[in-house]
């Protein structure tokens, strides 16, 4: 049976396209079949499954997009052949986010490291709570031992959601790699990316 994972947040730039690829990415070299499908109009996800399949032909990943009302008919199709679907969102909280988050077996909610991206992460929860949707918070772009950080985890920890033990740091490779179509872990040098994503997405398939 497969199962859909909701990229949401009501802020943009807290790393929603960067986590949806590199989940992907990971549970596609685990030997599943994944699907990516893009509900932003901004189509960052899009473009960056474009590059992927120039740079290395058709393979791993497929790729669809669909505006709030067709977010039911897209998945009802790619949970056919894919193990796991997942949906990047705008950046807003409003009705229209509320089809990618009916069809959500798992909200997972990207948190940078700072008081403004947790302020706004309060919309989404509210809004998963009322669909009846579980959510898992993830710190992204985490800086170790600083005091903002441990005072951010702190506070999400307090929220009526899930917080990941696993936070993925600040690190360049996900940025360098998310620009041509790769994830962080087929980068050289990508070993510590590598363990912090394989550590989440094993969090992740056991809430699923």
């Amino acid at each position: 049976m497969s199962s859909v994972i909701t990229l949401a947040q009501q802020k943009g730039g807290s790393g929603k396209t960067t986590l949806a690829v590199n989940l992907a990415v990971m549970l596609a070299r685990e030997g599943h079949a994944v699907a990516l499908l893009d509900t932003d109009p901004q189509g960052s996800l899009g473009r960056w499954f474009m590059t992927r399949r120039e740079r290395l032909g058709a393979g791993d990943l497929e790729f669809s997009t669909a505006s709030a009302w067709g977010v039911a008919y897209e998945c009802e199709k790619l949970r056919r052949a894919a193990d796991f679907v997942i949906i990047d969102t705008p950046p807003k909280v409003d009705a229209d986010l509320r089809p990618a988050l009916r069809e959500a077996d798992l909200v997972v909610v990207p948190v940078a490291s700072s008081h403004v991206d947790l302020w706004a992460t309060e919309g989404v929860l509210d809004l998963a709570r009322r669909e009846g949707r579980r959510a898992l918070v993830v710190l992204n772009r985490a800086r170790a031992g600083t005091r903002l950080g441990a005072e951010v985890a702190a506070a999400a920890a307090r929220m009526d959601a899930d917080l990941a033990e696993t936070p993925l740091a600040n690190r360049v490779v996900y940025a360098e790699t998310l620009g041509i179509g790769l994830g962080a872990v087929e980068a050289p040098r990508s070993a510590a990316a590598e363990r912090e994503l394989h550590a989440l997405v094993t969090e992740i398939r056991a809430r699923l």
